[in-house]
């Protein structure tokens, strides 16, 4: 039995394809074996085997059937194939490959005639044109005969130009063009032709603008292009329109020399205009008849043979101008200005005694007096603010010149951007010799003279200067001027200062601004300002002439007119910027809407980044001189603080709280009834001593301040003093810790929240917020027991009580130990 087992198992083991080695392995391990329980175990073992052995065999004899079914398909179908292959290779023999030589030779037939039918009709063309190149030679030679038919003859010269080179000089044509009349080539024929034209057309043009007959101009000049020399036509043309540009200039200028219109302010200031207006109607009127004979863009050499003329001519206009008006003289005289009363009132207080003495002392009318008045008279600001406006309007004009070339050359230009709507400044006027000559004859003297005139208005303001008359911190005085209290000096500096920016802003010159812009600021910090607070210091600084006194009357007032004047030349540069800035619309009381004053700056200086430059140095101004105007103002409110209201402050404090007493008597017995008054009679109970006596004293010192102050320096000042008595409250009432009971704590925070109903009173809710320490110290003295309980618990908790607190925990311990009862 094992004997079978064993042939049976090898017999699988060989269906399987093993190895000798595994039959040999099967042996060895039978061998081994040496219990019928491990017999039994590997004929278990032996079973398993067999069992997926037969069933392997199972699955492969069953899917042979179909193989081979799937064999015999393929044999069919191989024969169906071959049969069909047969066929093919016999039809292609038979039928296709007569089709396929028919369409070949079908196919080089058509192609062998397509390039028959392309030489023929080549030939044509050739032998067309060289047919409208005879006709254009005779009629060339035609017109050009008795005829003298010149639009015709150059008609005919514009048709052969069409005609292709190679025809021209073609040994075709030179057989089938000459005739006995006009033997020569065709070639030599066209180009004597247009040369004859050309020399021709000259003449008659010349002889037309000789004429000033603006038909036979225009005639003449529209036949160029036709003959093929349009640079030639354009050049004449631009040396006529020039002669006339300079014709009329002159004209112009001659009209007024010698006589009174030179003398007139805006004489060449209108010559100049007219000499641009000149230029831009040629420019504006001309341009469609160059574009539409000449092609688009050909106008652009017009225009910079235009602006040779116009360097030529605004040149002469610029020197004439220079020298009748003396500018070099004046700006010599300029800066050799010593403005001598700016600099003696900045020197120190002892040199100014024992050298020269300021202007307007008794001493100022000696020698130096008398020679600063003979300066006065050689520069006569009048003068040069008539010579600046005269300037203004030639800038102005230059920028609208500049302005209009910049827009006919964008559009003239062959490269341009539809899409580009920035202007930009072309080439020719960077660098034409007018642009120079505005730039050293006009842009630098009016950078110059305005600046000089801003800085002698400055020193004449201050030299004139008037304060507000009868002024009084007596409130039962009427004050006899009108607010804003001010010195006069303020206006007459303000509105120099705004013409000088609404006249800078004129010119559309960038330039200009650069220089006179940073110049205002320059000239209003170290002029007007520096004037402002070396009067602080010197002359109306107030100081007590006596300890524990109060400084005079009038310096005080004098001071306070000083901040107002600082105050209210902020908000003039403030709103002289703004309204340049802004460019709003004011609205008519019927509802419609006008332009404002003040032109957009995007239109007064349409150039790439001049309208952002400008801006910007608009708000530089703006800035910087309120932070110079702020910086002296907080200095002149803290002197008014610590010498005038201080000390009046901490005696009002003093005499408040010394009529009520907060602290326990001997006998721990409050006395809360004592009546209390101004002479210590009955007028007043306790309980409104303080509000009252705190209320007179508030308003004794506040309201002459604040009738004289302007409303911005009176918050300022306000702000400064309730920090101070907030601070004097907060140690006022620390004073009383462990000195007074329950009913006095109540007392206490009762008077305190009256002082401060009394201080924020008109609406300064926020003058509140400087008490939140005082009010919260109170608060915390006289809390219920069950309240500072629930409190202590929410901190300890971190739960949001509702309250932020401006005292830390060991304050708020502090504080409710403060009434001797909880110590």
């Amino acid at each position: 039995m094992l004997h079978g087992f064993h042939t049976g198992t090898a017999s699988q083991n060989s269906k399987q394809g093993r190895t000798p080695s595994s039959k040999r392995l099967s042996s060895l391990q039978m061998a081994g074996l040496a219990s019928i329980g491990q017999i039994q175990v590997t004929l278990a073992e032996l079973s398993e085997r067999e069992a997926s052995v037969t069933a392997r065999l199972d699955t492969l004899i069953a899917s042979q059937n179909d193989l081979k079914q799937s064999l015999a398909r393929l044999d069919i179908l191989r024969a169906n194939v071959g049969s069909q292959a047969v066929s093919t290779r016999s039809i292609s023999n038979g039928m296709l490959s007569n089709a396929s030589t028919t369409a070949l030779r079908i196919s080089g037939a058509v192609s062998r005639l397509d390039l028959e039918q392309g030489r023929v009709k080549g030939t044509l063309d050739v032998v067309e044109q060289v047919a409208e190149l005879k006709i254009c030679v005779l009629g060339v030679t035609g017109s050009m005969g008795a005829a003298q038919d010149w639009e015709a003859a150059a008609s005919y010269l514009n048709r052969a130009s069409k005609i292709s080179p190679e025809v021209v000089n073609g040994s075709f044509a030179e057989e089938i063009v000459p005739t006995s009349e006009v033997p020569d080539s065709p070639k030599v024929t066209l180009e004597q032709a247009a040369e004859s034209l050309r020399g021709l057309f000259l003449r008659e043009f010349e002889k037309a603008a000789e004429e000033n007959n603006g038909s036979r101009v225009t005639r003449f000049f529209k036949l160029f292009p036709l003959i093929g020399k349009p640079d030639i036509g354009l050049d004449v043309y631009g040396r006529y329109v020039c002669q006339g540009v300079g014709t009329r200039a002159r004209s112009n200028l001659n009209a007024g020399t010698g006589g009174s219109l030179i003398r007139e302010g805006f004489f060449y200031a209108n010559a100049l205009t007219k000499l641009f207006e000149h230029i831009a109607q040629i420019t504006e009127q001309h341009g469609a008849l160059v574009e539409l004979h000449y092609g688009a863009g050909r106008m652009l050499r017009v225009i910079e043979r235009l602006q040779k003329e116009a360097d030529v001519q605004g040149g002469i206009l610029i020197d004439t101008w220079s020298d009748e008006r003396s500018i070099d003289r004046k700006l010599t005289d300029i800066r050799s200005y010593a403005f001598t009363f700016l600099v003696q009132s900045f020197l120190p207080t002892q040199s100014a005694r024992s050298g020269t003495p300021r202007a307007g002392s008794p001493m100022s009318k000696g020698a130096s007096g008398e020679s600063r008045s003979h300066r006065e008279e050689e520069i006569d600001t009048k003068d040069i603010d008539a010579l600046l406006n005269e300037m203004t309007v030639m800038a102005a004009r230059w920028s609208l010149y500049c302005r209009f070339i910049a827009l006919k050359s964008k559009e003239a230009s062959p490269n341009r951007d539809p899409n580009d709507g920035v202007l930009r400044l072309p080439s020719l006027l960077e660098t034409c010799g007018l642009t120079r000559k505005m730039t050293d004859r006009l842009m630098t003297p009016i950078s110059a003279m305005t600046t000089f005139v801003l800085r002698r208005s400055v020193e004449r303001a201050f030299q004139l200067d008037e304060q507000p008359l009868g002024l009084s911190l007596n409130p039962s005085k009427p004050l006899q001027s009108s607010p804003p209290y001010i010195s006069s000096a303020v206006d007459d500096v303000m509105y120099v200062v705004n013409q000088v920016v609404e006249r800078s802003l004129a010119t559309s010159q960038r330039q200009i601004i650069s220089n006179v812009i940073p110049s205002v600021a320059r000239v209003l910090d170290s002029d007007f300002i520096g004037m402002i607070q070396r009067k602080m210091r010197d002359e109306s600084y107030p100081k007590a002439a006596i300890q524990n006194t109060l400084p005079p009357e009038n310096t005080i007032i004098a001071f306070l007119v000083l901040i107002n004047d600082l105050d209210l030349a902020s908000d003039y540069v403030r709103r002289i910027v703004q309204s340049r800035l802004e460019g709003q619309q004011e609205t008519r009381p019927n509802g419609d809407e006008a332009a404002s004053s003040h032109k957009s700056l995007t239109l007064l200086y349409p150039f790439a980044g001049d309208a952002f430059y400008v801006e910007n140095a608009l708000r530089s101004l703006q800035q910087n001189f309120e932070a110079k105007a702020l910086e002296l103002i907080g200095d002149g409110i803290y002197v008014v603080f610590k010498n005038v209201v201080k000390p009046r402050l901490r005696q009002l404090l003093s005499d408040v709280f010394r009529s009520i007493d907060y602290q326990m008597n001997e006998n721990g017995i409050d006395d809360v009834e004592r009546p209390i008054g101004e002479d210590g009679g009955p007028d007043h109970l306790a309980e409104d001593a303080v509000q009252s006596q705190f209320q007179r004293g508030w308003d004794a010192l506040t309201k002459p301040i604040a009738r004289i102050l302007s409303e911005g320096n009176f918050e300022r000042l306000l702000s400064t003093v309730i920090s101070y008595l907030a601070e004097v409250l907060e140690k006022r009432v620390w004073s009383y810790y462990g000195r007074i009971n329950d009913l006095r704590a109540i007392k206490l925070e009762r008077d305190i929240a009256n002082l401060i109903s009394i201080v924020a009173r008109g609406g300064r809710y926020g003058l509140r917020d400087a008490f939140v320490r005082c009010t919260q110290i109170c608060l915390v003295m006289n809390m219920e027991e069950d309240e500072w309980t629930e409190m202590q618990a929410s901190s300890t908790s971190d739960v949001d009580s509702g309250l932020e607190w401006k005292i830390d925990a060991d304050e708020r311990l502090r504080a409710r130990a403060m009434v001797q009862s909880r110590r």
